[in-house]
């Protein structure tokens, strides 16, 4: 017990009273509920693209989010909801990007050749987009079948495409008859095998695909080949 000044002993405060006169914290994450699901997205989107649907565990994306089990399953149902979101959200990142590229207001030829590089420079600054993509297809797209809002991503993108065309075509220098969906799927397989074979590319052909000359001539590579595709 300790002494007051009057020589009286206090007694020790119980736990209850302790507890009441502790600071109280002011930011308990789960007070911004929208801080704290985009940060269970982050983190799950990562441990995703480095271990796949099947590799990745609900307790190592709650620990890299800094919250508890219980609020991702608050969040977002399971981890196959989880999963989906993470898709979505990077499905709509690049469908985003590209609409901001404004290419409705630029001449078709420089339009397309704007949007193959944008494709390129997308997938090699965001490598885990290829992963998620990867991952997905090894589960057949079961997740994506589920959703709601992809689907409307990608009319937008073929509509983008089909209006580039059309104008390429009014103008006389696009060939008439190019099905924008085939456009688009070339398009990304052009640099979605490049980068997803970069490893064994490079032990194939001898040479490191991945260097910075080598990216700049597949790059200028595949804007040819995607200009011949279409010219007159």
């Amino acid at each position: 017990m300790a002494a007051t000044r009057t020589g009286k002993t206090s007694k020790p405060a119980s736990t209850k009273q302790r507890t009441a006169n502790r600071p109280k914290r002011t930011a308990l994450r789960t007070r911004d509920p929208v801080a704290t699901r985009q940060r269970i997205l982050d983190a799950a989107t990562r441990e995703f693209a480095r271990l796949g649907f099947g590799g990745a565990r609900v307790d190592a994306i709650a620990k890299r989010a800094k919250a508890n089990k219980r609020m991702i399953y608050h969040y977002f149902g399971n981890k196959n909801h989880l999963f989906l979101a993470v898709l979505e959200s990077a499905y709509g990142s690049i469908r985003t990007a590209e609409q901001a590229l404004d290419l409705e207001h630029l001449e078709p030829e420089d339009a397309l050749r704007t949007l193959t590089e944008f494709t390129w420079q997308y997938y090699l600054a965001h490598p885990e987009f290829l992963t998620l993509v990867n991952s997905e297809n090894l589960h057949k797209a079961r997740h994506l079948k589920q959703s709601r809002i992809v689907g409307g991503m990608f009319s937008a993108l073929v509509d983008m495409v089909r209006k580039i065309l059309q104008r390429g075509v009014r103008k006389g220098v696009f060939r008439k008859g190019i099905d924008p969906v085939q456009l688009n799927i070339t398009i990304a397989a052009i640099g979605y095998y490049y980068f997803t074979n970069r490893f064994t590319g490079s032990i194939i052909f001898k040479r490191d695909l991945m260097a910075p000359k080598a990216l700049k001539q597949r790059l200028a590579f595949n804007v040819e080949t995607i200009m011949r595709l279409v010219r007159k």
